[in-house]
């Protein structure tokens, strides 16, 4: 197996995004090692925001909402996933693992962000944030999610199917143009090239393949038993949590309703379903996302 670096070359001439690079070594187990970067935007005393992303985006989807959070007052964390982004990308889709991803991203947490934190997650940033949150609640201060979900099992949608065996079998996988049909707001061709950056070849693409088929939607599938115990920890989860999704999300957009019910923070908060919003609310409504981070964290006095 190679672990594959970026090419800096493809990352030249990124549209709104003149954030600066950070990077932590990463064990990825087996032996290997990687980097992953990361986004450290705003005050280093700050509140702190974790920004995580999803399949196959990367940090490049919050660049319209870091300003906003900056200006409110926060400390804003985007780290790319590892396979993802900036960061490293093991070669091999079978090293890719639900649990190798949340030790990754738990150990990029400890070394960075060791206190506590808000946290707005997305997609595959949600299946990794939520379990964390559940794990570690008095580690968080405050929840957003949009379009995501802390699975164990179950029915799913019918779009979910369909973009997980065309993850696993389609020759035309090309990552800009994913992000393009799941999006209400007409990308730019430079937004597209940007998306598409990470993913120069195949190789590079094994951790986005390796993705929608981890998600534990059947029995007996990793990852059910983990996010049935983070779940005991996500449901007592009483400070404040705040679910905001796409209408026009195939995929994910009607679990906003059921995420809320059954998490005690989330009792009264303004949850909503945005119009106009895909896939990727982050391009799509980035404005109300924000609002929401910066009311929720004010309502747990987090934020002044």
């Amino acid at each position: 197996m190679q672990i594959l670096s970026f090419d800096p070359a493809r990352f030249a001439s990124l549209p709104d995004y003149p954030f600066a690079e950070n990077w932590l070594e990463i064990d990825l187990g087996d032996g290997h090692h990687g980097r992953m970067h990361y986004l450290d935007e705003g005050p280093s005393d700050a509140p702190p925001v974790l920004l995580y992303h999803g399949e196959p985006s990367w940090s490049f989807l919050y660049r319209k909402m870091i300003p906003i959070l900056v200006e409110a007052g926060f400390r804003c964390l985007a780290p790319d996933l590892i396979g993802f982004g900036k960061s490293d990308k093991p070669d091999d889709q079978a090293f890719y693992t639900y649990d190798r991803h949340v030790d990754w991203l738990g150990q990029w947490r400890d070394k960075v962000v060791p206190g506590k934190a808000a946290l707005f997650c997305q997609d595959w940033g949600s299946l990794l944030g939520l379990r964390m949150v559940g794990n570690e609640p008095d580690r968080f201060a405050c929840v957003v999610v949009s379009n995501g979900a802390l699975p164990v099992g179950g029915r799913v949608s019918e779009g979910f199917m369909a973009w997980r065996e065309f993850a696993r079998t389609s020759p035309d996988f090309v990552i800009g143009s994913l992000l393009q049909r799941s999006t209400a707001t007409e990308l730019t061709e430079a937004e597209v090239a940007a998306y598409d950056a990470p993913f120069p070849d195949e190789p590079s693409k094994a951790g986005a393949r390796a993705f929608p088929a981890l998600v534990p939607v059947e029995d007996g599938m990793d990852g059910i038993a983990q996010n049935k115990r983070a779940w005991q920890g996500l449901a007592a989860f009483d400070k404040p949590f705040l679910t905001l999704f796409g209408e026009d999300d195939p995929v994910l957009g009607r679990g906003g309703p059921a995420l809320a019910d059954n998490i005690a923070g989330a009792k009264g908060q303004p949850h909503a379903m945005l119009s106009r919003c895909g896939h990727f609310s982050q391009e799509d409504r980035p404005r109300e996302l924000a609002q929401g981070i910066i009311d929720m964290a004010r309502k747990a006095e987090f934020l002044t």
